[in-house]
This record gives C-alpha cells, structure tokens and sequence, in this order.
C-alpha cells in the first residue's frame, strides 16, 4: 500500500476536471497505487445497468466481442465505466485485495472476502486487463480487473445462501425496493411500470409492504415476468404495452382499475421516452418514482406542467439505509422472484 491518505470523497482520484467529484468527473485515475484510505478489489464480474447494458446492445448488436470491447474503450477512456450515452454505470462483484490502514468504511472487511460494491460504477476508479466473458442476457461482463474503494463508498459482503450472480443482479438494483417500501405504505393502488429484475423486485415488495390492503398492478412490453408475478399473487392484474406510448399505458392501468388513478407509480422502464407513461396514470398529488437511468427529468418535469399535474417526481436514489438487506430479503421470501432472477443470470 502506498503512504499516502486520499481524500475520502475520493478527490484525489479525480484526473478533470479538478474539484469535480468522482461522479461528475470525465476522468479517473485507476492508474496510481492504493491509497492509505482505500480498499483494492481484484474484479471478476461488472454488473452493467440496464438502460446502460440495452443501449449499448441497441447500437451493436448481440454481439458479445463488440460488447465487451466497447466496455473496455470506455473504461479505458475513462478510468470507470460510465457510458458516456446514458451517463451510467452498474457494479462490481470481486475479491478484496488489499485494505488500507486509514480505511475506514461502512462495513468491516478482510482480505480475500468476496465483496460488492453498492456505489455505482460511474464513480468507481478501474482498470480492465481482460474481458473474459459477456452474459448478454444478465447485463454483466466477466473480467479480470482492479478497482479502488475510498470510506464513503458502500460494499457488502456476497451472502453465501444465494448464488453470487443473482444476488449480484439483485444487489444492482437494491435502491428501488427500499425506495418503494416506504413509498407505499399505506397506499391502495400502485402501479410498477416495468418488469425487469428492479421491476419485479419492486413489486415483491410493494406486495410485502401493502399485504392485502393495497392493489399492485404491474404494465411491461412483454407478459413473461408478469404472468408469473400474478400467478404467485405479487401482482393483482397486468396490461401490456408499450411504455414509449404514454396514451396507451393509460388506457392499460384504467382497463384495470376502472378508470382510477394510482397513488404510486415506480418507473422501473430501461429505456428513455416513457416520463409520462409514469405520470399520466397518477392520482393529483400522487407520486411517481423514476428508478430508471434513461429518463430525462426536464422533460418529466415539463410534461407534468405540460398536463397540469400537481405531483411529486422523484428521482430515483440508488442508496437507503438497509437497501441491500432488504432486497436480499425480497429474493429469499419470493421464490418466483428468485427463479425469474436466475434464469436471466443463468444462475
């Protein structure tokens, strides 16, 4: 380890512009030694966000080679993954290295624990010597990495009960279940615009937080996870359609609720155009969260004046306090939640 003390935002790491924060920052240093305050983690998987991971897939194809080359030309570029389209990132799962003797972080760690990080990778200094494998169907990439940790950075140790590439898928998204547990209580009608892992996760817990007092419902392109959600009771009712179609996803939650407004709407789509699909089914001074990295949030914002909409949008926060526990929690309660997750990890 190196005898120098980084700063513990992680300015030290930041190349330009100086006095960006990491996040912010168009470059990073993955480069330089550990700091005294930093962790070193030897890198084998990188969960890519959904809208990140389809975006990238949108441009090139199911083609894993490209793929995972385009993933490496940024984090070269870069010093981090953070496509520059979407602006973000995913995680990492890996093994730690090295721990620093100033590194005080959330949790405490030993060399050779197996670790995710719960901060994204769009702030994450890291350097990729290989890819090794692309899962195109899991949104992650196998690797052999190195990426550095600084004290206000969250992990969490891999549980041993689930495997590491579901948990690892479900861990990404952990912010969205938290957020919606506290956004539902009490309410009687939430809609999950959305049913990918977040989406599913989401509604596994809407369900758990409501018990009987509350209708989900659930809207996605495509039936497959929403049938099984249904027929396991986490979903009241389901539509398809199209959520870049803002008329139609209307139409769709009023079939169901006969012609009611939700009080919570979770926006958990990975594509971009589907703001007001979020926010024309809400009630007036309803909520809509956006989970979703794609949205455009003056236009959200815009098209809510636009249609004199007098509710609370959200941007979706990737961190709350026990977020991680929680949505491990909601993959060992719902079993169908759990198998829908490692059939997309291949687990």
């Amino acid at each position: 380890m190196s005898e120098r003390r980084g700063h513990d935002l992680g300015l030290h790491r930041v190349i330009e512009p100086q006095g960006a924060l990491p996040q912010a920052a168009e470059r990073l240093d993955a480069e330089s030694p550990a700091f005294e305050n930093e962790i070193v983690i030897d890198v084998q998987t990188l969960n890519i966000d959904s809208a990140s991971f389809h975006q990238i897939m949108g441009e090139l194809g199911r083609d894993e080679a490209k793929v995972g080359e385009r993933v490496r030309e940024i984090v070269a570029a870069r010093g981090k993954m953070q496509n520059p389209v979407t602006g973000s990132g995913g995680m990492l799962l890996g093994t730690v290295k090295a721990i620093g003797k100033h590194y005080q972080g959330p949790v405490e760690l030993k060399v050779g624990q197996r670790v995710a990080t719960l901060v994204s990778l769009t702030l994450t200094p890291l350097k990729i010597d290989a890819i090794e494998k692309v899962h195109l169907d899991a949104d992650q990439i196998d690797i052999r990495g190195t990426a550095y940790l600084w004290p206000s950075s969250p992990v969490v140790a891999m549980p041993e009960d689930l495997p590491e590439r579901v948990a690892l898928s479900a861990l990404d998204v952990c912010g969205a279940p938290a957020q919606t547990a506290r956004l539902v209580e009490g309410k009687e009608r939430v809609l999950i615009l959305g049913a990918g892992k977040s989406g599913m996760l989401c509604a596994a817990t809407a369900r758990a937080t409501l018990g009987e007092a509350g209708k989900v419902y659930a809207v996605d392109l495509y039936d497959e996870n929403l049938k099984v959600l249904q027929d396991a009771g986490i979903v009241d009712d389901f539509r398809t359609a199209n959520a870049k179609v803002p008329t139609e996803v209307l139409e769709a939650v009023e079939a169901m609720t006969g012609g009611e407004p939700v009080d919570v709407v979770i926006n958990t789509c990975n594509v971009s155009g589907t703001e007001m699909s979020a926010i024309l089914p809400v009630k007036d001074r309803g909520v809509v969260y956006f989970f979703n990295m794609a949205t455009d949030f003056s236009r959200a914002a815009l098209g809510s004046e636009g249609v004199g909409k007098d509710v609370d949008l959200l941007i979706g926060n990737g961190y709350a306090h026990g977020h991680a526990e929680l949505t491990l929690k909601m993959v060992r309660e719902f079993a169908v939640v759990r198998r829908q997750l490692e059939g997309l990890a291949g687990a």
